[in-house]
This record gives C-alpha cells, sequence and structure tokens, in this order.
C-alpha cells in the first residue's frame, strides 16, 4: 500500500479476484479493494467463485493488510432464486463485507433491509450514463455508482460536478469490453440459453460470422476481405493505464480493472501495474507520464489489442474484425517458494533450457530479471533444463524473492 501525498485526492486501485487465491493475489499486490462474488447472484459463474466459507477467509485477510472487499449480487435475480437472497445479505453483513455491488431494483432494497452495514455500491448493470440517474440511486442510499463504459472523460464530469461529492464514482479503467450497453446483452441467451444477466454469459460477439442470403440457405458469404468471415461484434480489450489522471480529474473515486474470470497472472500482473501507475501519479508533484514499465507489463500478459474505448469520444479503435484471439508474448516458467542458501526455490510450470533469462514479477518490484546460467534440481544437481511441470528448481540469485512472486519467459 502506498503512502498518499495531500496534494490530489485519493483514486483507489479496484481488482478482481474469482477464487480465494485470486483474492490473495490480488491483495499482496496492491489492490486497495477487491470484488468478488459468492456461488449464487453474482455476474461471472465461469469463475470459480467463493463458498461461504471462503468469503469469510477472503475478507479477514483482505482485512488484516488494510484492503476492501466488494460483494457483486449484480445479477437480475429470477423469482425462484430471489428468495434466497435475504439469509445470503445477512450473512455477508455479519462477515463483515465492506459493500454489496447490486443493479437490480429488488435487490437493491434487501441490501438496505438485510446488510444495513454494507455500503450499496450500484452496479455498471444499472446503466448510468447521467446525473439524474445517479442522483436517483444516492437517493436510494447508494455510497457509490458504478458508470457505463458509453460515457466520455468530459461526460464523466458533467456528472461529477451535478452529484453530490458524497457519492462516489467508479470506472473500469481495463479489460474486456462487451460489444452491448454495459453488457446487458440478450443474445447469448438468444442464442445458446445461457442467460448473461445471470451471469452465464457465452461470448457470442466474441464468434465468427458470415452473411447468408435469404433465397440461398446454406450458403456463406465472407463480409471482410479474410476468408475466415468477421468477427464483427468482437471488442477490443480496454487500457486507460496512461491516462487516469485524465480519469481523476475527471472526478473518478476508483478505477476497476475488469477479469474475474482472468487468472491469477493477470491479476498479478494489473493489480502490480496499475499500483505502480496510481503511485506514481499520486507522489507527482508536475506533469505526469505513465512510467514506461508499466506499459512493458501490460503488454506481458495475455491479452487483446488495446483500446481507450469511449472515453475520448466516439472510438476509432474498439474493435478487430479479422479475428477474436489474444496477444500472448510471455509465459509463466515457475512460481517461487521461497529463498534458501542464495538460492530462489520454485515451482516449475513450464519447461525451459538453462541460460533462459526469466522475468521475474515480484510484488512492490517493478520486474527484473533472473539469470539461469546456473541450475539445480531440488536436490541440488545441477542440470541443463527444467523440464517438468511441478518439479521443484533451485536458482542462485543475489538476493531474497518473496514467495509466491511468478517468473517468467518470452514465447
Amino acid at each position: 500500500m502506498s503512502t498518499l501525498t495531500n496534494k490530489k485526492p485519493a483514486l483507489e486501485l479496484l481488482c478482481p479476484a474469482g477464487d480465494l487465491t485470486r483474492l490473495k493475489t490480488a491483495v499482496d499486490f496492491g489492490a486497495d479493494a477487491v470484488y468478488i462474488a459468492g456461488e449464487e447472484f453474482g455476474m461471472r459463474t465461469a469463475s470459480a467463485n467463493f463458498n461461504l466459507d471462503d468469503l469469510k477467509e477472503g475478507i479477514e485477510y483482505a482485512h488484516a493488510h488494510g484492503v476492501k472487499v466488494h460483494i457483486t449480487c449484480n445479477t437480475i435475480p429470477h423469482e425462484d432464486e430471489i428468495v434466497r437472497l435475504p439469509e445470503y445479505l445477512s450473512y455477508l453483513n455479519q462477515i463483515g463485507a465492506d459493500a454489496i455491488i447490486a443493479s437490480d431494483l429488488g435487490t437493491i432494497g434487501m441490501v438496505k433491509q438485510y446488510a444495513p452495514n454494507c455500503e450499496l455500491h450500484v452496479s455498471v448493470q444499472s446503466g448510468i450514463v447521467n446525473s439524474a440517474t445517479a442522483n436517483a440511486f444516492y437517493e436510494m442510499g447508494a455510497k457509490r455508482v458504478v458508470l457505463a463504459r458509453e460515457l466520455s472523460l468530459d461526460e464523466i464530469a458533467k456528472i461529477r460536478a451535478n452529484t453530490p461529492p458524497e457519492l462516489e464514482i467508479e470506472a473500469f479503467a481495463h479489460g474486456a469490453m462487451c460489444v452491448s450497453f454495459s453488457a446487458r446483452c440478450l443474445l447469448s441467451s438468444y442464442m445458446t440459453g445461457r442467460d448473461a444477466n445471470r451471469g452465464d454469459c457465452a461470448q457470442p460477439c466474441r464468434w465468427s460470422y458470415s452473411l447468408m442470403e435469404e433465397k440461398r440457405p446454406g450458403q456463406y458469404f465472407d463480409i471482410t476481405e479474410t476468408e475466415k468471415g468477421t468477427y464483427i461484434l468482437n471488442a477490443n480489450d480496454m487500457c486507460m493505464a496512461p491516462h487516469i489522471d485524465k480519469m481523476l480529474a475527471a472526478g473518478v473515486s476508483s478505477i476497476k480493472i475488469e477479469g474475474r474470470a482472468k487468472t491469477e497472472y493477470y491479476v498479478a500482473v494489473t493489480a502490480n501495474a496499475y499500483r505502480g501507475a496510481v503511485d506514481s501519479l499520486l507522489n507527482c508533484d508536475g506533469d505526469w507520464t505513465l512510467p514506461e514499465w508499466v506499459s512493458e507489463e501490460l503488454n506481458k500478459m495475455s491479452h487483446r489489442t488495446y483500446s481507450t474505448g469511449f472515453y475520448f469520444g466516439r472510438p476509432e479503435n474498439a474493435q478487430t474484425y479479422e479475428n477474436a484471439g489474444y496477444i500472448r508474448d510471455y509465459a509463466i516458467a515457475a512460481v517461487v517458494d521461497g529463498y534458501e542458501d542464495g538460492c530462489i526455490i520454485a515451482t516449475l510450470k513450464n519447461k525451459f533450457l538453462s541460460g533462459t533469462t526469466l522475468d521475474c514479477l515480484e510484488a512492490g518490484s517493478i520486474p527484473f530479471n533472473v539469470d539461469t546460467t546456473v541450475l539445480y534440481d531440488e536436490k541440488g544437481k545441477q542440470i541443463e533444463s527444467a523440464y517438468q511441470p511441478m518439479m521443484k528448481i533451485k536458482i542462485p540469485f543475489d538476493r531474497e524473492i518473496k514467495s509466491g512472486s511468478m517468473l517468467r519467459m518470452k514465447v
């Protein structure tokens, strides 16, 4: 956690966690707050999510490190689901959840009734694009609103100017974008029976499409210049890291990283990179520019082509029509277990040869290189390659590296 100056208002870094392991990773790598979900009522059924015991343990771990926990209850529950919500909300209230994120009006009413000690944050699912709506939710007891992704920085500034200063504004800064209005999509439910509004999106916006003429059934026509059809609904990923100063100036209180279905590695990279970006901004005395290492980090994880979304008006780089694939330039080589007798002790994830330069991602540090010219197995025998997943390896190094750090290699 950084020591903030009094020169700029605070800017919360809110990170995703799809399970208990990823929560601890987000906390360790610099989150101010994490958002998670239980086994019901959250918008990511593809994630492992948290059972009741994990929720309690996760909140205790986060609070012990000064980090807040926001629980998503942002689905649109059907009648057979809503009857189970009061007991769940009461449990969240009991175990000390800091905030509950909701969008459905019935759910919001229940949050106020059954979780009075939790802040109410109104989800992006509510599609808030104006101050009148934000103020209406404030009057209903909201402490924070999560703005729709369709807004520009200028529009956010106007909303900030026309809402109470006590109402916090949260906005997405990084991650996957949805082609539908603030993720309220019926396409998945219509095509596959999987309801996006209840967290079960099949992501049909990422699929390849062709054109078929009514009187020529079965004949498919390309609608781009490639033979693969078109990914006409495919949205690029958002990356606002170079512009978080503008988000802060517009009145954003919390920048949010998308990705509860993403890997532990994604959580570590984004938390570490945006922690560095936010700290450098809040401690900057003059004009601010994003540290170069932050940009490099955000390109070292799996991602689609980056975009700034709608923040600067109608986006010109918001979609890639040729494919829906990810850019993957780095892979995890090993995870650090500890440090002993001048050696990093690590568990292998992917094989590599002796002499490979590994890049170390350590919480609280700018990434640095680790030379593997000398490499040992668990018994101390020098080896030429680390070749078997889960094998223990030892790498001589001149300082201790924290357990949980990740050793990466370029692929």
